[in-house]
């Protein structure tokens, strides 16, 4: 019996088995990489090379997360990655100072990991500008996270004495609320869910999202977003204790 032509294949029925399939796959997928109560960190060996992905976000989000990392340790976090928008120099400039102050201390004597070719930062344009039109919005996002693929990927300043950390994905992602952050970790489920240089097999790009110290009673925007997505989600006022499900509640952290 000689098989079906080509053309009898695509028919309404093969096309709706064949989207259902792709739609559960990629359900199960996502759930698969999706974080889970039971799934903690994988251990990792003291010393070795860990970089870090922070992002700032212009004013008060950057103020704040320079107090949540006063005590950052720079023999643990062995190369730091610093995602700011266009436009922002005031974050830049800030991320520089907390740099420079890192390398003025004590580290180089207790081993510490501070100096120009410890951290990087990473440009990306604006996901949206303040009074921008909602009809070209998606397409500055998508600018945008494009842009992010490539500070996960690596550190936009390698040189000769780069750390092996500043050449592979993050294994931290620290977030506080800017909406670049939400395409940033968007870009960073993507590169896991295609398990990508073994972002997600790897236990890569492990996300902390951090809610602003103004949110008293409900999340912002971007972290109602987010809490599904992030594998931590801390609040810094007791009554958001449990907000969405789950909301870690560890006192003031700024």
């Amino acid at each position: 019996m000689a098989p079906p032509p080509p053309a009898a294949l695509y028919t309404p029925t093969f096309l709706l088995a064949l989207l259902t399939t792709l739609l559960l796959s990629a359900t199960l997928r996502l759930l698969a990489i999706l974080p889970h109560r039971a799934s903690p960190p994988q251990p990792r060996k003291p010393g070795a090379p860990t970089r870090v992905v922070i992002v700032l976000g212009s004013g008060g989000h950057t103020q704040e997360m320079l107090y949540l990392l006063k005590d950052l340790d720079a023999r643990k976090y062995t190369h730091r990655t610093w995602v700011v928008s266009s436009g922002d120099a005031f974050s830049a400039v800030r991320a520089v100072g907390f740099e420079k102050a890192l390398e003025e201390g004590e580290g180089e004597a207790k081993g510490r990991r501070v100096g120009p070719e410890s951290y990087d930062i990473a440009i990306v344009p604006r996901a949206r500008k303040i009074h921008q039109s909602l009809v070209t919005t998606p397409v500055s996002s998508l600018k945008c996270l494009w842009a992010c693929f490539g500070p996960l990927l690596r550190s936009t300043s390698l040189s000769s004495s780069s750390s092996t950390a500043a050449e592979d994905l993050p294994d931290l992602i620290i977030a506080n609320g800017p909406a670049t952050a939400c395409i940033l970790i968007l870009a960073a489920l993507i590169l896991k869910f295609f398990d990508v240089r073994g972002a997600h097999s790897r236990g890569k790009c492990r996300t902390i999202y951090a809610e602003s110290f103004a949110r008293v009673k409900t999340l912002s925007l971007s972290g109602k977003l987010l809490v599904p997505v992030v594998d931590r989600f801390l609040v810094q006022w007791e009554g958001l204790e449990g907000a969405g499900g789950r909301a870690e509640f560890w006192g003031v952290l700024v």
